[in-house]
């Protein structure tokens, strides 16, 4: 029986993906467990995997269209079997009258092929395009014996003196060989001439420049998915955002003590401020649950464990990827941890599993040299922390002198319908606490 395969659903805030890729074909064998098609979200780019054996009947929904989730992208068939052909986001189209089947019709290129499991099968091997052949069983179906008598069409490009690049270039680019003059051997075309043939002249610029207006740029992709995801955690949930400037002297001292200590393991990693950070906000938080907490339709959801996420800018976007457990590392194992998820995040390396079930957010733009700003919630979450740069500034120490201090700027933004002001705000001077002197982390 056919089985419809579907746009997946991963996570609590997608709601729709954009099939980047198929990697496979109609026609071609199916095992359960074997990649079938690739989908770009707003978080990563993801493979779907089919759930059982089969054949890729038809194929739906095109590389690079974005569709809800739940919306049928192909069919996947039993061995033998061939099913209906079905209309996008429809049922199964309507099963032709027999009296009004055609034999020896040509179907339409991009849709269903009618054809035998064999006929599929030396297809495929013979690299021959379903669409291409007409079919002589019933109903226009496509035979066996149809793939061993087809003959290709004759290749328009194959009578021009031309170079196979140049050849292969000018067919996917829809370039007409007829107007490019060649420069090789006997006025041979050449790639070059080709790729020539495909920049504007400098009239064109010119012109070009003289009358184009502002340049637009569709919001699609990850940044629509973004732009969404942004304002309806903004729409859907009352975020307010508290500062507080500390003096993170210690820290500082206490990172290049690390640092000192661990220089010639090249195992370990350089630590940063950030590691320091992520350390103290998994331990207070264990302190402060109702800050790593969710708010869903059945109520608040206050976790055991820490899933701190970590804000990694991208050249496309933005993803948080999340450090399981954080509570239970080191500072050692967090640094390392990080320094991972953050190399998957920009080779686009990330699993799902990394992606979700995230309980706080860490939000750093200190290398960027701004002092603070209010980060957006990172729904379902209650916190995120945005941490500023570490500046040297003069301030009055006890003893009324003045002195140079590394002083930093904290940013949390909280969702105000699970906790009040006053609570947020002692987690958050907790958290400087730990910053201002590192041995409060363990207390």
């Amino acid at each position: 029986m056919a089985t419809d395969i579907l746009m997946p659903k991963w996570g609590l805030t997608m709601k729709e993906g954009k099939l980047s890729k198929w990697l496979k074909k109609e026609g071609d064998n199916v095992k359960a467990g074997e990649a079938l098609f690739e989908v770009e979200t707003d978080k990563i780019t993801n493979v779907v995997e089919a759930g059982q054996d089969g054949i890729l009947a038809q194929i739906l929904v095109q590389e690079g269209e974005t569709v809800p989730i739940k919306t049928v992208v192909g069919v996947l068939a039993a061995e033998g079997e061939t099913p209906e052909p079905r209309k996008k986001d429809g049922p199964a189209a309507e099963k032709q009258p027999a009296a009004q089947q055609i034999e020896g019709k040509k179907p339409e290129s991009g849709g269903f092929v009618k054809a035998s499991p064999a006929a599929r099968r030396l297809a495929k091997e013979k690299g021959i395009d379903l669409a291409e052949v007409t079919g002589s069983g019933a109903g226009g179906r496509i035979t066996e014996k149809d793939i061993l008598n087809y003959t290709p069409p004759a290749d328009e490009y194959a009578s021009y003196n031309a170079a196979p690049q140049a050849i292969e270039l000018a067919r996917n680019s829809g370039i007409d060989l007829s107007e490019i003059t060649g420069s090789g051997e006997g006025g041979k075309i050449l790639k070059v001439d080709v790729l020539r043939a495909m920049q504007p002249s400098s009239g064109q610029i010119k012109e070009k420049k003289a009358t184009s207006g502002p340049e637009i740029t569709p919001l699609s992709g990850m940044r629509k998915i973004i732009a969404d995801n942004m304002m309806a955690s903004l729409h859907n949930s009352a975020q307010l955002t508290a500062f507080v400037e500390c003096d993170v002297t210690a820290m500082v001292a206490f990172r290049d003590k690390v640092r000192a200590k661990y220089a010639r393991q090249e195992d370990i990693p350089r630590i940063s401020y950030n590691d320091i950070i992520a350390l103290a906000v998994s331990r207070t938080l264990m302190k402060f649950p109702y800050m790593n907490s969710w708010l869903t339709d059945e109520g608040i959801v206050q976790h055991q464990q820490v899933h701190l996420g970590i804000a990694v800018a991208l050249d496309n976007g933005l993803v948080v990827p999340h450090v399981k457990e954080a509570e239970k590392k080191t500072l050692i194992e967090l640094a390392k941890e990080i320094r991972e998820l953050a190399g998957k995040a920009r080779t686009g390396g990330l699993t799902m599993d990394e992606l979700q079930g995230g309980t706080f957010t860490i939000t750093n733009v200190s290398m960027l040299g701004i002092d603070g700003f209010t980060p957006i919630l990172n729904p379902p979450e209650t916190g995120i922390l945005g941490v500023g740069r570490a500046v040297e500034r003069p301030a009055v120490d006890v003893d009324g002198k003045i002195v140079k201090r590394t002083m930093m700027t904290l940013s949390l933004t909280f969702d105000h319908r699970v906790t009040d002001g006053a609570p947020a705000i002692t987690f958050l001077r907790a958290l400087a606490d730990c910053l201002e002197d590192p041995a409060m982390i363990l207390v």
